[in-house]
């Protein structure tokens, strides 16, 4: 049996954790939009269109906040084409994933949709084919209340009151050859800079997120970070990560691993960020947002038919492995909670998506819902410095894995621990954290198919348990969990 030992203490944090952490991402690709939130014909769809089942999912995952409309989508978007009589909104080619987009759906929509569902949206501006002017109208259509062209249009589109959408997306990937409108590192961060301005002039109080690498696989890793950040580092509050990790090898051992590139990924771009910060003399501190981030591998290769409106596209059936590298992911963002305030798990519904629906018919809970939906319910308040002593491993990348992968997280009602078993064998762990009183109960993910995966035929395949045994031994909290598991264990304090 492996063993291992958790210490934490509620006076040492690492931060506190800003709700935005646990965000999504809706693209207008696939089944994301028409045929996942968006099914007017749904016998389940409120009065425009949207099912309120998969609503009812989504508040579930308590996300606080839903990057859109893209993603490589945005990079040829004219949000105008969204807004508007739905009957006079032009249907177009759109080339970042060869489909038709009808426009059914669009900024106003979305706003309404985002409202119902208990979330607050994060707008992307198009930076690949637009620029300033379009970036600067769409703020004032969104955010001023009336008296001016764009904020009078939405008004007589019949949104009354401004959306007040604080959170903005300067662009996507536009390190990517891949993008529409792709840039290099200078010329991306002069017209993010200039864009920054003229959407902070329109309103003051929004908040912007530059873009970073798309992995760190680039060859413009480190450089276009220190490049973008030199052009428009007083203009913009964050900087983007986006990271998605792979096992065509079926090499679960190294699959669980990945996640420490995702550490670094993060350290290292933090380290830029400073540098940057030390180099202008300025006490200004740029955050992270880690707006993309999943697994995503089973359809790498998948051929779709071109020019189709929302063709069933990137469903990615997850396993329970799969959930467990999800897991993982969520407890190296908390781990850094100091910097990251943002992060969007890509995507929500159908593409990549932790929530699936038939269009027409049924909904249900992929098994990376659960983990996601454990740390965003329970994973509130401060993450705290977690000391963690395991047994490591070796795979095929990455040396001296520890077996267990945890942090600890406290809302001054309760403890929570996320613990993650990446060994194929039982772990007796132990968690010392002063002033804990009681076990309030042991959730567990876990499967004796570590591929078994959740369906319409079986929707509920595979489900968390509460049946976990943790108990607490003279003030220290014990608990043997089971071989490749997800455990959330919550713990009374004291006061």
């Amino acid at each position: 049996m492996l063993k291992a030992k958790i210490k934490a203490d509620r006076d040492y944090k690492i931060g506190e954790i800003d709700k935005r952490i646990y965000g999504s991402f809706i693209e207008h690709l696939g089944r994301a939009v028409y045929g996942g939130i968006y099914d007017p014909g749904h016998p389940l769809a409120d009065e425009r269109g949207f099912r309120r089942d998969v609503m009812e999912l989504v508040k579930e995952m308590d996300v606080p906040i839903v990057r859109y409309p893209g993603g490589n989508f945005v990079s040829g978007y004219n949000w105008e084409d969204g807004v508007g009589p739905v009957e006079e909104r032009p249907r177009r080619l759109e080339l970042a994933w060869r489909a038709v987009e009808s426009n059914e759906v669009g900024l106003n929509e979305f706003a309404y949709w985002a409202k119902q569902a208990n979330t607050d949206v994060m707008m992307a501006v198009n930076l690949g084919t637009r620029g300033v002017d379009a970036a600067r109208s769409l703020v004032e259509y969104c955010n001023q209340k009336s008296g001016s062209y764009y904020s009078d249009l939405r008004r007589k589109h019949g949104a009354e009151e401004p959306h007040k959408i604080k959170t903005w997306c300067l662009g996507n990937e536009m390190d990517g050859p891949w993008q529409i409108g792709h840039k290099t590192a200078e010329e991306y961060g002069r017209i993010a800079c200039e864009a920054a301005k003229v959407m902070r002039a329109v309103d003051p109080d929004i908040e912007l997120v530059a873009c970073g690498s798309s992995t760190t696989e680039m060859p413009t890793f480190g450089s276009w970070e220190l490049e973008v950040l030199d052009q428009c580092y007083e203009q913009v509050d964050y900087i983007s990560l986006h990271r998605y990790y792979k096992n065509h090898e079926k090499d679960t051992a190294n699959f669980l691993a990945q996640t420490i590139d995702m550490d670094h990924f993060i350290s290292g771009v933090t380290a830029m960020c400073d540098a940057i910060g030390a180099k202008k003399k300025t006490k200004k501190k740029i955050n992270l947002s880690f707006d993309e981030w999943n697994v995503w591998y089973h359809t790498d290769g998948e051929q779709v038919e071109p020019w189709e409106t929302a063709p069933k596209q990137l469903e990615d059936i997850y396993t329970v492995e799969d959930a467990l590298v999800v897991g993982s992911m969520l407890i190296t963002l908390l781990k850094h909670a100091d910097r990251v305030k943002i992060a969007c798990l890509a995507q929500l519904i159908n593409v990549i998506g932790a929530i699936m629906t038939e269009t027409g018919g049924l909904s249900w809970r992929q098994t990376i819902f659960y983990p996601f939906m454990h740390a965003s319910k329970y994973g509130r308040g401060n993450a705290l410095i977690t000391k963690v002593d395991s047994e490591t491993y070796d795979s095929r990348e990455f040396t001296d894995v520890p077996y267990l992968d945890a942090i600890v997280t406290e809302n001054g009602k309760e403890v929570t621990v996320f613990a993650l078993n990446r060994g194929e064998e039982e772990m007796d762990l132990e968690c010392t954290i002063a002033g804990v009183t009681d076990v309030i109960e042991h959730l567990v993910l876990w499967d004796e198919d570590r591929y078994a995966v959740n369906s319409a035929a079986e929707p509920n395949r595979v489900v968390p348990s509460g049946d976990g045994n943790a108990q607490m031994d003279q003030g220290v909290c014990k608990a043997v969990l089971k071989p490749l598991s997800w455990n959330v264990i919550r713990l009374k304090t004291e006061n």
